[in-house]
């Protein structure tokens, strides 16, 4: 039966409600997300095993695939085909439907049987099993909530891991207006700080937040360390050769060069710099790592297929990696063609101190003393962000770069995604820190486009 892995599921929450869940979706993001549901489809569960135990790839839905099959191992009896296996306290059952059930207004709408239909199918079979309860379909599929809204089917979003409010790690970096000039002068004279009490703004600022500090004749760029709980300046500094062109840029360069912030968020649209200031930030900390790992997820534009591609893994995969690429030669181009820093660049490449890479193929290793800069984060599910950062070991320091507005896999948005779930997580965290780029500075064109496309 073609995708198997796209067989509807559902299962009971709360006080009863029936809700369908697309084993597709749930394949996207974890076993876990699967095991709070229940299959649909007893004909096809021998085929739907057979077809999981196929995906051996690296990437994310294999794993969730493998990770499915031993979940469902665990669980499998007599009773996953009628009363259902009870999935723990307050999680409901989860147990097997025919996929073959009658559905009349399914069939007259969409009368062609493919897998996405058979979900429906299944919704409208347990509305009617079940007058009294409310038959929900849960979906990430934009398109089959379409068609269960066009036949009358209850659907929704999968909500468990999204971050209701985006909009606060979209906005510029705050601005503190009225401030006492005497303790923004204090601030440029010590080197320490001033302690956060002596602020107004003592009980809004989050753990290593940048702001601007303004009075009626002075004006400073500064951070709250919570280490030392004081206010302190940033400075304007270079790292290789990259100099920051406005404030923004200035604070992540403050958070990226701290060694006591171990996970950092860089966020904002194309060209606003993100992930060149991260690599020349960890150029700069060469002598404190033992290895720069540069990495993002192989995403096609319009989620392509890259399988069609010349060569083995790693020739497939190198266009993907390009965009890495350039920015290290933006950073080369800041030298002479024979400086020392070029060569130095050049050598740790051969060395492989520096490593660009594709993020499917850091799984399973034990990362320490790294400074690892994962890109196009915005790509990445809450699960595979957990993944990554749980490699961390011991001297290690992880950024993650990516615009939260730009998604290309099917099943996120700017809600859902890795990198703003991670942000809206570990917001209050001491070692954490996140700063949102808004300023365009790749050119004017750019910027443009970025504005007006």
């Amino acid at each position: 039966m073609g995708m198997i892995l796209r067989i509807a599921s559902s299962r009971i929450v709360g006080q009863g409600d029936i809700v369908g869940r697309s084993g597709y979706f749930s394949l996207n993001l974890s076993a876990n997300s699967v095991m709070r549901g229940r299959l649909d489809a007893r004909r096809t569960l021998k085929s739907l095993v057979a077809d999981l135990r196929f995906k051996k790839g690296n990437e994310q839905i294999n794993f969730n695939a493998r990770e499915f099959v031993r979940e469902l191992d665990v669980l499998t009896s007599d009773e996953l085909f009628s009363d259902g296996v009870k999935l723990g306290e307050g999680l409901g059952r989860l147990f097997v439907v025919t996929s073959n059930v009658p559905a009349t207004k399914v069939w007259e709408s969409f009368p062609i049987k493919k897998p996405d239909h058979l979900i429906l199918a299944a919704t409208e079979y347990l509305t009617g099993k079940y007058p009294k309860m409310k038959s929900i379909l849960v979906t990430k599929d934009v398109n089959l909530r379409m068609k269960a809204r066009s036949i009358g089917l209850l659907c929704e979003d999968y909500i468990t891991d999204k971050v209701v409010n985006v909009d606060v790690f979209e906005k510029s970096n705050e601005i503190f207006e009225n401030v006492d000039p005497a303790l923004i002068d204090r601030i440029y004279s010590s080197k320490e700080g001033i302690d956060l009490s002596e602020f107004d703004f003592k009980d809004l600022v989050h753990p290593n937040e940048c702001f601007v500090l303004k009075s009626d004749r002075n004006s400073v760029l500064a951070r709250y360390n919570p280490f030392t709980h004081s206010i302190i300046r940033v400075m304007k500094g270079k790292n290789y050769g990259i100099e920051p062109r406005n404030a923004e840029q200035s604070f992540a360069f403050e958070i990226l060069n701290d060694p006591n912030i171990k996970l950092v968020a860089l966020t904002g649209k194309a060209g606003t710099g993100k992930t060149l200031l991260a690599l020349a930030a960890a150029l700069g900390k060469l002598t404190d790592y033992k290895q720069i790992l540069l990495a993002r997820p192989v995403v096609a534009l319009s989620n392509k297929d890259i399988g069609f591609l010349p060569g083995d893994a790693q020739e497939k995969v190198a266009p993907y990696m390009q965009p890495l690429f350039d920015n290290l030669n933006v950073i080369k181009r800041q030298f002479a063609a024979n400086s020392t820093e070029v060569k130095r660049i050049e050598d740790m490449q051969k060395s492989e101190q520096l490593v660009i890479e594709a993020l499917a193929f850091i799984r399973g290793r034990s990362l320490s003393e790294m400074y690892c800069i994962i890109d196009e984060a915005q790509n990445l599910t809450p699960n595979e962000i957990k993944t990554i950062i749980t490699r961390a070991g011991e001297g290690t320091k992880m950024v993650f770069t990516g615009d939260i507005q730009q998604i290309d896999q099917p099943y996120l948005d700017s809600q859902s995604n890795g990198l703003v779930y991670m942000i809206d997580r570990m917001k209050d965290q001491n070692i954490f820190a996140h700063v949102n780029l808004l300023k365009g500075e790749r050119s004017e064109l750019s910027e443009l486009a970025s504005n007006l496309l």
